[in-house]
């Protein structure tokens, strides 16, 4: 009996959590990224449980038939499951539509905790009422109890992650936790036997409700803070949060174990006091984590999961397990005091309700991590005040200290040279703008991902251009996401088009502001703050051309922009004939990644085709273009002013762009898995290439030239141009095997010898491929003083396939 109880505790464990890592998914796709998604959940989570313990607890505790609670508790549990499994796509559209397109923050989390809250609480009050209804079963002691059911959390939340969600998909891995809740009320019916109620005296102290609220709101509150640290030092995929999660539950499981094992844990007071201390020994691994893993220096994906997993255990091993002594110790203190058990975890996860909203939401913002922090490790000690005891002033003296002297928890890649342009703390990520000597200034989320620099201004503007070149006649425009604002800026610019820009961070709206300079004097876009998937389904206005940036695949949130869904409701809000265009970052996804991406793609967008941002071969940018209507472009469409200044003053230079044809990508997708809102495969595939790269960008795009091939004939609306475009992408795969394979100098004349012949050679493949001749004539004129006949020779190779080239 005893064995039984305990395994259905870590089943109905591992339906809980497995259920806790489905709906972070699922709402993320409301909210946009997966922080946010994963405070609204924990919130809803945390309530739900308060909820279920404060209202049934009492009943179930004080009923003659307990098993027939937890059975009922169970099968709800399950049978809300299977109901959201129906009905979550529709609830989530519900909830976009209540957001809106243009939502306030308070407005935002307002209704993301507020529907993640309802929509959740049958399950969740459910699963609160569980552990009271198991407490009565006589079976085994509270704490074994608690360590199972957080063991099998445990096992949840890794599977999940690591396995079913990747294979199954959301729904199919949410009918697996369905399953095992029915399962253990089955179970329960046929083979556990209830105990006696326990009788409780009279309640003479509320002081355990009390302090087991606080220890739920600074335990969770601790969890909220170290993660969103963390996050800037490991590489923030939906394997860190799993891994971090998976610690802090193994932790909480192993200090309930010991509790139950170790009389001397069994001190209020004391644990408090460790608490605090083990709080502070965190926030020390915290500042170091940097350097721990750069002293690592993981190459594999299992070396980089690991060192990730090892940064959690630092961080949360020995306060977890405080915590989970601590739960223990505390509702024993509440049951002396006459207070039942049910109360005692509703207090509990009612704190821990709190945590999110105000820790993760308010003070992470206003007061940042490392004041946040101290805040929860005093929080720790003036709940139990010992103002003649050593123990007790020595944290308390350290807390203090680093409040005032130490730095604060956020990680920046200061080049030499360089100094920091801005820093801001926000509820889902922090961002900085850092310049380095040269005057280059460069934005960062998190410290790792770079979101456009004040140097890529002629790449980020030809990723505005190329799509409007290429529609020929857009009115208004939409781009899906800032960064550093310079695409959407230079668009702006385009005399005659109106702009919007969405964006899900503030933070990096403020901070686009500091690269307006490099774009000159002129109109702005119009900013929204919000999420990209929101905006797109919410928004009634259609545009003419729709471009979204290149999204780090891997990131929290990215990966649902490749999403089958996603590309149809884009297709929704274009006007007649307009034109999409998904850029993609060759150099931070895989083929087998952008093969998914592009087999969604063409769900939405059968006759699409691609096309090059540039010819550069460390940041290879890949567009995927769709239209409304037929993928037809015409040629000798009128330029701006400014597109020369981009490299794109003639048609060669725009319809030049194409790489693969509509046949062409459907045979690069092949039978790839599609990336859809129920199956994420890219979030789960993407990281692969981010912990451990197998392989340069520069080789990842040729070969992908050497699998796809353009028949411009098929993309034109009058062939004339077709063959000397064709002989233009030969010229291209030409010039970049070239660039691959050749070491770069300093010496004009070493580079010369290296590329004058290849180079000439591209050029009478193509004469219309300016790229080859422009190195040519920077080489002319750099010999020009120190050997003139090498760089006249020059001039006249140049001149000799076609006068204009020498630049004469």
């Amino acid at each position: 009996m005893r064995g039984l109880a305990l395994a259905l505790m870590a089943a109905s464990g591992f339906a809980g959590l497995g259920y806790q890592v489905i709906w972070t998914q699922q709402f993320g796709l409301v909210l946009g990224h997966e922080s946010a998604a994963v405070l609204a959940v924990v919130a809803a989570f945390f309530g739900g449980l308060s909820l279920g313990a404060l209202l049934l607890g009492r009943r179930i505790e004080s009923s003659e038939r307990p098993l027939r609670w937890y059975a009922g508790c169970e099968a709800l549990i399950g049978l809300w499951g299977a109901l959201l499994m129906a009905v979550m796509p529709a609830a989530s559209n519900a909830a976009l539509a209540l957001i809106g397109p243009d939502a306030t923050p308070a407005w935002q989390w307002s209704i993301a905790f507020g529907a993640s809250f309802l929509l959740l609480l049958p399950a969740t009050a459910a699963m609160g009422a569980t552990l009271p209804a198991m407490a009565r079963l006589g079976t085994a002691r509270l704490a074994p109890l608690y360590a199972a059911n957080t063991l099998g959390a445990v096992a949840g939340v890794l599977a999940t992650a690591f396995w079913l969600i990747s294979d199954w998909g959301l729904t199919r891995s949410a009918g697996l936790c369905v399953a095992l809740n029915l399962g253990c009320a089955l179970l329960a019916g046929l083979a556990l036997q209830a105990a006696p109620a326990i009788a409780l005296g009279p309640t003479t102290s509320n002081r355990p409700l009390w302090l087991l609220a606080a220890t739920g709101l600074l335990g969770i509150a601790y969890e909220v803070l170290a993660v969103r640290v963390l996050s800037q030092v490991a590489e923030d995929t939906v394997y860190t949060f799993a891994l971090l999660l998976a610690v802090y539950l193994a932790g909480s499981a192993l200090g309930a174990a010991a509790f139950a094992r170790w009389p001397a844990l069994r001190n209020t007071r004391l644990l408090l006091q460790g608490l605090a201390v083990s709080i502070l020994l965190g926030m020390a691994t915290l500042w170091g984590a940097e350097a721990i893993k750069q002293a690592l220096q993981p190459e594999t994906l299992a070396g980089a999961l690991a060192t990730e997993a090892l940064l959690a255990v630092a961080v949360f091993a020995l306060p977890t397990l405080l915590m989970g002594a601590l739960f223990c110790q505390l509702s024993a203190d509440a049951a002396a005091a006459g207070i039942p058990f049910s109360q005692a975890v509703g207090a509990n996860t009612l704190g821990a309700m709190a945590a999110a909203p105000l820790f993760g939401v308010a003070l992470a913002s206003v007061l940042g991590p490392k004041l946040a922090l101290l805040l929860v490790t005093a929080g720790y000690l003036l709940l139990a005040p010992a103002w003649r005891s050593a123990a007790w002033w020595f944290p308390a003296t350290a807390t203090a200290a680093l409040a005032l002297f130490a730095p604060p928890l956020a990680f920046i890649d200061l080049p030499e040279g360089g100094h920091l342009l801005s820093y801001r703390d926000g509820p889902m990520a922090a961002v900085s703008v850092v310049e380095d000597a040269a005057g280059v200034a460069r934005l960062r989320i998190n410290n790792r991902q770079q979101e456009g620099s004040s140097a890529t201004v002629l790449v980020d503007g030809r990723q505005a251009l190329l799509p409007l070149l290429l529609h020929g006649d857009a009115k208004r425009a939409l781009f899906l996401g800032v960064g550093s604002g310079v695409t959407s800026g230079v668009a702006a610019q385009v005399l005659g088009l109106e702009v919007d820009a969405v964006e899900l961070l503030p933070e990096v709206v403020e901070a686009s502001a500091l690269f307006r300079p490099a774009l000159g004097e002129g109109p702005a876009p119009h900013m929204h703050t919000a999420d990209a998937r929101r905006y797109v389904r919410t928004t009634t206005q259609r545009y003419d051309v729709v471009v979204s940036d290149n999204f780090h695949p891997a990131r929290s949130g990215s990966g649902a922009l490749y999403t089958v869904e996603h590309f149809r409701a884009v297709r929704e809000r274009l006007a007649p004939q307009g034109l999409f265009c998904q850029w993609l970052p060759l150099h931070q996804l895989d083929l087998d990644t952008l093969r998914s991406i592009t087999a969604a793609f063409l769900q939405a967008f059968p006759d699409g085709a691609a096309l090059l941002a540039s010819n550069s071969l460390d940041t290879p940018t890949v567009g995927l273009v769709g239209r409304a209507g037929s993928t037809r472009f015409r040629p000798g469409t009128a330029k701006p002013d400014m597109a020369a200044h981009f490299g794109l003053a003639d048609d060669f230079a725009v319809l030049g762009s194409f790489i693969a044809d509509a046949p062409a990508l459907h045979r690069l997708a092949g039978n790839a898995p599609l990336n859809t809102d129920d199956r994420p495969w890219v979030a789960y595939r993407a990281p692969r290439i981010t912990y451990a790269p197998d392989s340069a960008p520069r080789d990842r795009l040729l070969d992908l030239l050497g699998q796809v091939s353009v028949d411009t004939a098929t993309l034109l609306s009058s062939p004339e141009l077709a063959p000397r475009l064709n002989a233009y992408a030969e010229a291209r795969r030409s010039y970049l095997d070239l660039g691959r394979r050749t070491a770069p100098s300093g010496d004009p004349a070493v580079m010369l010898a290296r590329v004058g012949t290849p180079l000439l050679a591209v050029l009478r493949q193509s004469p219309d491929f300016q790229p080859a001749a422009e190195p040519l004539r920077r080489l002319a004129q750099a010999l020009a003083s120190r050997d003139p006949q090498a760089a006249q020779r020059l001039h006249e190779s140049l001149a000799a396939i076609r006068a204009d080239l020498a630049g004469f």
